[in-house]
């Protein structure tokens, strides 16, 4: 199993940027792929951005062109750089892999919220 620590969340304007940052613990870690999910309050966490244990990455729409994601496998280490914020990206970031999350288990999050 693999432990994530999420962080780099704020209070930002539209049109601003945040960098979230993803410490990982785990022996697996570099040959997973890792998703950020986000999460708004009566929802559940849905997938944003994927990046495969090569370094791939692949966004949902809502925010292709506007997030990227990158890792440091020697690090245990993955990022979420977002541009171009809006108020729609106001929610709980997470890191996880696909099978964690489908068992729920997820680590504290980190709380975006963008201002209009």
């Amino acid at each position: 199993q693999v432990q994530f620590v999420e962080s780099g969340g704020g209070l930002v304007q539209a049109g601003g940027s945040l960098r979230l940052s993803c410490a990982a613990s785990g022996s697996t870690f570099s040959i997973r792929a890792i998703n950020w999910y986000r999460q708004v309050p009566g929802t559940k966490p849905t997938r944003v951005a994927t990046i495969s244990s090569g370094g791939i990455g692949d966004y949902v729409d809502s925010v292709k062109g506007r997030f990227t994601v990158s890792r440091d496998n020697a690090k245990n280490m993955v990022w979420l750089q977002m541009n171009n914020l809006t108020t729609e990206d106001t929610a709980v970031y997470y890191c996880n892999t696909v099978a964690q999350a489908t068992l729920g288990s997820w680590g504290q999050g980190t709380q975006v919220t963008v201002s209009s």
